[in-house]
């Protein structure tokens, strides 16, 4: 019964009916790859829009390959093409773009079942990760703090930081406005997200009252 299930349903000739049900799986598995992503991830039209139809594109260019070596040859360059005129994504977009070209790979050689279950155990699995993630995760925070040049950054916000944050990071230190101002790039853990806007305050204080940025870590950068 199994091995019925994880058989290809292309015969020896792939048929109308086989196609059509190869076709909308794929559409239907490329609209719960996109809802995971979008509900996991807080990620925009765009990309959710490109995973519902990236299943289906895969699974028609390995029906047209179909065993010919040129054709593959060709296919390759052109996803070499896109790959370069892309800009990098975070570790969790790579992996659901790699599923979503794993479920149209399935599709396009007719294995429905693997499809499914692959889709199914990554997804599944995506939810429980993003539902049990560390509470710390929530209190991440990208600190940018503009700085006049005659203030020594090594060591001048150590004690806030010790105050504020759990742990904190310095990692860029930028020169602007003709080298008179600093820009650094702190990523911190609040100890309770309640006293950010005290934090902000004591930092004025200690920078002069320049510019100040705090928000969230973006998703393409490495956590603490």
């Amino acid at each position: 019964m199994l091995d019925g299930i994880f058989s290809s349903i292309y015969g020896s000739t792939i048929t109308a009916s086989a196609l059509y049900i190869s076709a909308a799986v794929s559409l239907s598995l490329g609209m719960v790859i996109s809802w995971i992503y979008r509900r996991t991830n807080g990620a925009g039209a765009s990309m959710s829009s490109a995973l519902i139809f990236l299943p289906f594109l895969v699974q028609i260019v390995i029906l047209l390959v179909n065993g010919d070596l040129g054709a593959g040859v060709a296919v390759a360059g052109a996803f070499s093409l896109i790959r370069f005129r892309s800009s990098p994504g975070s570790a969790l977009d790579i992996v659901i773009i790699f599923l979503a070209m794993t479920v149209g790979l399935a599709c396009g050689m007719g294995y429905i079942g693997i499809a499914v279950m692959s889709c199914g155990i990554v997804c599944l699995m995506e939810l429980a990760l993003n539902r049990y993630q560390p509470a710390g995760c929530e209190n991440d925070r990208e600190l940018k703090i503009t700085i006049p040049e005659d203030l020594d950054y090594t060591e001048v916000f150590d004690d806030l930081m010790s105050r504020y944050t759990r742990e904190s990071k310095l990692v860029q230190v930028k020169t602007t406005n003709m080298g008179s101002l600093y820009n650094l790039v702190y990523h911190i853990r609040l100890r309770d997200p309640g006293s950010e806007k005290e934090f902000i305050d004591d930092l004025r204080c200690r920078n002069g009252n320049l510019d100040i940025v705090c928000g969230r870590v973006p998703k393409s950068k490495e956590a603490l």
